[in-house]
């Protein structure tokens, strides 16, 4: 289990990580009595192999995938991928395959093909984490005797606690995300684009060692009052809203979201700032943040190993009079790893039974975002990230607050 000193300092070895993130998805395959694990999605392919890839937007994504396969008692997982020189260095040449094109009908023929020549004696179930169309619909006759059970069964417990080397990279891409974001915020001033915020945060953060982007970077203008915004189906604050060549204006209040990777690992980073040459928060402003900080402070009092979500839960609302201190279509709090967004997630619609069920253990990292709303003022929004620890718990982030807790 990871020291705190190893977590501050961030020492990573690479190697040992992916081994331990094998392990952990061997072990989970055998308890579950499931021979093959088979991913697409980014995460859980970073996860099972820990290839360096080439991002790509949403619509080439798909075509252009780079997937993962785990045979149970292999010693090595089998990578493909277009980017084979993005494979790890120990993976075994054998073991790199070129991309499988399961939006096609032939696609999806080829993988039974794969899938029976490293199986030799069949598959009677293969866990999968997403089914494109024509895998879907062909996967009942070419994988006829397969049973496909749902992955996320398995990639869930095994992603749930991080190693050292886990934390030391996302503590590494966090201290990354903040150092950039200190240049941004310095920009923060009329007549600036949100595109430009943008492209000035992505060239720092790639100067100082990022290896991917996760989350499109986010300065949403927040309207003083839930009607002045979007129409939401839930009826609440609309957020978050895709960044545009909006020009800033004096006065206003910028939620930040961000978030960069380093090796596979995201960081989160999440602010309220005020657009202004000398900026400064009004009294009701610096309200807002201070009970927010309360909120926070009371969360983090219940964060120890043998806590519950439930526990957590409680402890922000009890400072608020029993209001619900978050937004209502996200969370509490939500887990961070290889997705910006992962297990465990607290108070979220899955109910108080789920938060209940949910207890913390050491290694679990944990982003607390909660929102103070006031209608008519807007409001204030921002990201810390823990990690549970023996005892307690230790810091991921430590960027300021500034213009609130000045």
């Amino acid at each position: 289990m990871a020291t705190d000193a190893d977590i501050i300092t961030g020492q990573v070895d690479l190697p040992r990580m992916r081994r331990q993130r094998y392990s952990r998805l061997q072990a989970e395959m055998g308890r579950r009595d499931v021979p093959a694990l088979l991913v697409f999605g980014s995460g859980a392919v970073q996860y099972a192999a820990g290839p360096s890839v080439i991002s790509a937007d949403s619509g080439r994504a798909a075509h252009m995938r780079t997937a993962a396969l785990v045979l149970a008692g292999d010693d090595q997982p089998h990578l493909f991928t277009p980017y084979p020189e993005g494979s790890p260095p120990e993976l075994v040449p054998d073991h790199v395959h070129p991309p499988l094109y399961t939006e096609s009908d032939q696609g999806v023929a080829d993988l039974a093909d794969i899938l029976s020549g490293l199986s030799p004696g069949g598959l009677d179930r293969l866990a999968v984490d997403d089914l494109s169309g024509p895998m879907y619909r062909l996967a009942p006759r070419v994988l006829e005797g397969t049973e496909l059970v749902d992955a996320s069964r398995l990639l869930g417990p095994a992603r749930l606690i991080k190693t050292s080397d886990e934390l030391g990279c996302i503590r590494h891409a966090q201290r990354i995300n903040e150092v950039a974001m200190h240049e941004v915020q310095a920009a923060l001033v009329p007549g600036i684009r949100q595109t430009e915020l943008t492209g000035m945060f992505l060239r720092r953060a790639f100067e100082l060692g990022a290896t991917g982007n996760g989350i499109d970077p986010i300065w949403q203008v927040m309207a003083p009052t839930r009607k002045g915004g979007p129409y939401t189906t839930h009826g609440d604050v609309a957020f978050p809203l895709i960044t545009t060549d909006r020009v800033l204006a004096d006065g206003d209040v910028i939620w930040v979201d961000t978030g960069v990777h380093y090796h596979g690992y995201a960081s989160d980073f999440g602010r309220t700032w005020i657009v202004g040459h000398e900026p400064r928060a009004t009294a009701r402003q610096r309200d807002q943040y201070r009970r927010w900080r309360d909120v926070v402070t009371a969360t983090l009092a219940e964060v120890r190993p043998g806590s519950t979500g439930s526990d957590l839960t409680a402890a922000a609302r009890g400072v608020v009079g029993g209001q619900t201190p978050w937004l209502p279509h996200f969370y509490l709090i939500h887990g961070l790893g290889t997705e910006s967004a992962e297990a465990p997630m607290i108070g979220t619609d899955m109910g108080p039974e789920h938060d209940a069920a949910l207890v913390l253990q050491p290694g679990m990292v944990l982003v607390l975002e909660p929102v103070i709303w006031d209608d008519g003022y807007a409001g204030y929004r921002s990201e810390d990230i823990v990690a549970v620890t023996e005892d307690g718990w230790v810091g991921l982030s430590d960027y300021p607050y500034d213009p609130y807790d000045g």
